[in-house]
């Protein structure tokens, strides 16, 4: 059988292709390229260009591949964009996971796994946060997730299927092997930005707001390298297969960095200061969100390998050495 990735040539979705190829499946992406990128898809995989709203593509891929279960990451993820165009994040993000679900679920396929985040739960303080706290999401990006996992439950609930939802924390970092890192150009990821600053791509950088309720005035977000989190949506995979109940579960280390800590890994590992200068507050961003990721040890079986902040700098580091040369960011 074969896995369905939309997104598979963004960030995320190329790594979770490589890990799926790394244990031996099939798999077929659906990416319309918008953000992603053909190279980034490795020559294993079959990439198919279109959008996932189109069902019609989406139930031919189905039906064509093979499909049992679908991987889904496609859509906008800036939170400070979806504050000032709601509507194309409700349309990207909630719309078209509804057209996809729709496909998904005439098609006959069973297993469905979403990409969700933490912005769902709004500023959780520092205490970290479980699947159960409150859920008061701060932005359209927050809502239009949310949205998806309601549509996710009602559907299980009215149909054979069976989904796994993952909040991700701040995912970071790049594959160890070096095969695929974040590459798209003008990313607001705040490692990303800061690795670009240490390497000169940018002149500097910005710290968005110093007054929040937290220890040292920054945000605090609890960051997850990459390759432990696509481990993760495996292990989901695996479970659903087997015939396991609706999940959904937090996807973090437990611990939380604020910007200024992070700022100084960056600096460590690359060896010299980066120009770093404070300004206002973005719109949408929480002071502070760090994961209880017990359900996902629990439930999934889920050990993070990478759970090191400077270990999650050196990776990104070294990938965006590497765009220097491949000159393909854009």
């Amino acid at each position: 059988m074969t896995v369905l990735v939309t997104g598979g040539a963004g960030y995320i979705g190329s790594h979770m292709v490589w890990e799926l190829l790394d244990s031996g499946e099939s798999v077929v992406v659906i990416d319309r390229l918008s953000t992603g990128f053909e190279w980034a898809v490795p020559a294993e995989a079959k990439l198919i260009v279109g959008d996932i709203a189109d069902q019609q593509l989406v139930r031919e891929t189905i039906l064509r591949n093979y499909v049992d279960a679908v991987i889904h990451f496609a859509g906008s993820v800036v939170v400070p964009d979806s504050v000032r165009d709601p509507l194309t994040y409700y349309e990207n993000n909630t719309s078209k996971s509804r057209s996809l679900i729709e496909a998904v679920v005439k098609s006959d396929v069973k297993n469905f796994i979403f990409s969700s985040t933490a912005a769902v739960y709004g500023d959780g303080g520092m205490a970290p946060v479980t699947e159960d706290t409150r859920l008061q999401p701060e932005s359209p990006y927050g809502v239009s997730k949310l949205m998806t996992e309601w549509m996710l439950r009602d559907t299980a609930a009215a149909h054979d299927f069976r989904y796994t939802a993952l909040r991700y924390f701040n995912v970071a970092g790049a594959d160890p092997k070096g095969r695929s890192g974040q590459s798209t150009r003008g990313a607001t990821h705040l490692i990303k930005v800061a690795c670009e600053t240490a390497l000169g791509k940018r002149p500097y950088m910005e710290i968005y707001g110093h007054d929040f309720p937290t220890p040292d005035g920054t945000c605090v977000r609890d960051y997850i390298h990459v390759s432990d989190l696509v481990v993760a949506h495996r292990l989901a995979l695996e479970r659903l297969r087997n015939g396991a109940s609706n999940l959904v579960a937090n996807c973090g280390y437990g611990r939380g960095y604020s910007v200024r800590e992070v700022i100084e890994s960056v600096e460590r590992v690359h060896g010299a200061p980066i120009d770093a200068r404070l300004t206002d507050r973005r719109p949408g961003d929480a002071a502070s969100i760090v994961a209880d990721s017990s359900r996902a040890r629990k439930d999934l079986g889920w050990v993070p390998d990478l759970d090191n902040l400077d270990t999650i700098v050196e990776s990104a580091l070294k990938w965006e050495k590497s765009l220097k040369s491949r000159n393909t960011a854009r």
